[in-house]
């Protein structure tokens, strides 16, 4: 791995601790103006301070982000479906590498759908997609998408784990379960796990505890912060649990609810 490789990594994922705090405003490329993000501009302003990475689409950085940030950027470079649409694992890349460089972004990412109907597509979408990073030295997030039919669990997602590492992908992006220190063990890169859908606070914050605990490099969160009645309490106590070990149980008292 090259110089430029390794900075722009360790702009996202601290040395200091080893871990990050993503967050996560991506959700519009499919879903539209979700709830907490119909402004995205302002709510960003607000959350950025206290996130290691921000997680977007281009569309949203050139519109909603201050130039004058210097928070690292992860792109979203996967997309082309919708949820009216007939199936969401039919993505494709949707940004050029060249437009993540003039971007200045520090990583991009890409959903995979192992054992999905559009599974070869969506690998060999990341596998060309890092084949044209490595000229740039842009890691690439893999995003190990989970449809309905497929179970959440250790077997299921240690395999999407993996067949993303093998590809190439820098870091990967899945959600938390039983048994996650398989998971962690059987993929030779970072993990971080995905907040999903909105659940109370003390939940989410005992989601982001259970996952470093067990071996996560950090938490890519999106709804689970900008929908909270607190956003920005919520995403001081997630950094609160993954950069200083808090436990969830204090970082919960914290909040403004």
């Amino acid at each position: 791995m090259d110089c430029g490789m390794k900075n722009r990594i360790s702009q996202i994922i601290k040395p200091e601790t080893g871990r990050t705090v993503m967050l996560a405003v991506d959700h519009g490329y499919f879903l539209g103006p979700t709830t907490g993000l119909e402004e995205p501009r302002k709510i960003i302003a607000e959350l950025l301070p206290y996130a290691d990475s921000l997680m977007l689409t281009r569309g949203m950085l050139r519109t909603s982000v201050d130039p004058n940030a210097s928070v690292p950027i992860v792109l979203r470079a996967s997309g082309a479906n919708s949820i009216i649409g007939d199936d969401l694992s039919n993505e494709a890349i949707t940004v050029s590498v060249k437009d993540a460089v003039r971007l200045n972004v520090s990583a991009v990412a890409l959903s995979i759908y192992v054992g999905g109907k559009y599974e070869h597509q969506t690998l060999k979408n990341l596998a060309s997609l890092i084949s044209e990073c490595e000229e740039y030295g842009i890691p690439v997030l893999a995003v190990t998408a989970v449809g309905k039919e497929m179970a959440r669990d250790a077997k299921y997602l240690s395999l999407a784990c993996r067949i993303a590492a093998e590809l190439g992908a820098h870091m990967v992006k899945t959600y938390y379960c039983d048994d996650f220190e398989k998971v962690v063990k059987s993929c030779p890169v970072p993990v971080v796990i995905a907040g999903g859908k909105k659940i109370p606070e003390k939940e989410a914050l005992e989601l982001a505890y259970n996952a470093v605990r067990d071996g996560a490099a950090g938490v890519d969160m999106g709804r689970n912060i900008f929908q909270s009645k607190d956003p920005v309490g919520m995403i001081k106590a997630v950094r609160s649990i993954v950069h200083e070990n808090v436990s969830a149980e204090k970082a919960y008292k914290t909040l403004k609810l």
